[in-house]
């Protein structure tokens, strides 16, 4: 009986390994790693196997900011019958979402994850993916020129003439059903990840060798080690300043956290966290309105990974940023990332949408990138559903919204 019972469970853990799209992306980096490095030429092959990877992604761009940021906004309808709440949480979202933007350029700029000596890891001259010598910059070429940033004008005009609609709800209701159905595709596409892992990574060593793999190394390294001193520092601050240990908060939270983990986004766990913090003692009104606002609007993990990956790709190519460019990539940021909205995949969307709008670093440098891709999905999503937590505690708080139940959860 108990070896029939031990047979079992190792099938049912064989099963979630082989299911689990990490796997076949991990399986996917080392094979690309291995061809590349003992037949080169193959791999350098490869590269439309990623190139076409990412032309795939590219075409979810315009839909998914446009959805998502009219849906957004839309939304705001119901923060106007909150009032003061709506407008105390959406300015603790741009503050901490700016300051953890800002975390993540200093971080990366001052590790320098993309550079493995004084030159910077050459892959290609970023010079040759921008036609015609360099204008000087102007904001209206600028936006004529970027189509990303015509949606997202589009989107946000949409969003504000459509709370003034008298027939909102059931536009809203199309739209979040085509939301939904453009997620679910992305999904499917994301099944094609470790394809466009395998390719990107047997391009990369095959055409530059295994050191290549270096600042990738430098990159998930920083990236993680900046999202824990954002959690436990900033974030516990935060608390600590209303009484409530962040540790004990996340091991309150350690079932839904193991969610996240697993499935790299913070949505599947989005009606769990709303349940356990109405039972810690933050009012259901807040409650549903802060968490789902922030799911589009404070999404800190994201934050920090964009602008930390958009200075590592700078200086993979040795694109030299001035102080303008990084607050305008900073400005970007904080309206692209309002695109991630906890999907597994929007993050790599987001991040190519402003590398297109930026215009300067080479697009390409996304299928570097999409070989750790996945494994720091999970950071990002961890760090973007404690950060909603504690923006629903903050705001509870603030606003006289919070039972105090004595030790609900052993949180006091």
């Amino acid at each position: 009986m108990e070896t029939s019972e031990k047979k079992s469970l190792n099938n049912n853990i064989f099963l979630k390994i082989v299911t689990n799209l990490t796997f076949w992306v991990l399986i996917a980096i080392i094979s690309g790693v291995l061809l590349g490095n003992y037949y080169p030429e193959t791999g350098i092959k490869m590269k439309i196997v990623g190139d076409s990877f990412i032309q795939l992604v590219k075409i979810f761009i315009g839909p998914i900011i446009f959805l998502t940021i009219v849906l957004g906004i839309s939304g705001m309808g119901d923060l106007k019958k909150v009032g003061r709440i709506g407008i105390k949480a959406l300015i603790y979202f741009e503050i901490v979402t700016t300051f953890a933007l800002a975390i993540g350029v200093i971080a990366a700029y001052i590790i320098q994850p993309g550079k493995i000596d004084k030159s910077g890891l050459q892959i290609q001259d970023a010079s040759k993916f921008i036609s015609g010598d360099a204008p000087q910059f102007s904001w209206v070429s600028f936006f004529l020129s970027n189509f990303t940033l015509q949606v997202l004008l589009v989107a946000i005009i949409t969003g504000i003439l459509l709370n003034y609609y008298s027939k909102r709800e059931a536009v809203v209701a199309t739209l979040y059903k085509a939301s939904k159905m453009v997620f679910k595709a992305l999904k499917f596409v994301m099944y094609l990840a470790p394809l466009g892992a395998f390719g990107g990574m047997a391009y990369t060593v095959g055409k530059f060798g295994l050191h290549t793999l270096i600042p990738l190394g430098k990159l998930m390294v920083t990236v993680y080690v900046t999202m824990a001193i954002f959690i436990f520092l900033i974030l516990g601050s935060i608390m600590r300043y209303y009484k409530i240990s962040i540790w004990k908060f996340i091991k309150y939270m350690k079932a839904e956290l193991l969610i996240v983990l697993g499935t790299s986004s913070s949505e599947p766990a989005l009606p769990n966290l709303m349940d356990k913090l109405e039972r810690m003692g933050c009012s259901k009104s807040v409650v549903g309105l802060v968490v789902p606002t922030g799911y589009s609007f404070n999404l800190d993990g994201t934050a920090i990974y964009l602008s930390m990956a958009v200075i590592f790709l700078a200086q993979l190519y040795d694109v030299h940023l001035t102080f303008g460019e990084i607050l305008t990539v900073i400005g970007l940021l904080m309206i692209t990332s309002k695109g991630a909205a906890g999907v597994t995949g929007s993050g790599f969307i987001v991040l190519a949408s402003t590398l297109t709008a930026i215009h300067k670093i080479p697009l390409e440098g996304l299928a570097f990138l999409l070989g750790v891709d996945k494994f720091m999905s999970e950071a990002r999503a961890i760090t973007n559903f404690i950060g909603n937590g504690v923006a629903t505690i903050v705001i509870s708080k603030n606003e006289n919204e919070f039972i105090d139940i004595e030790n609900p959860m052993e949180l006091d």
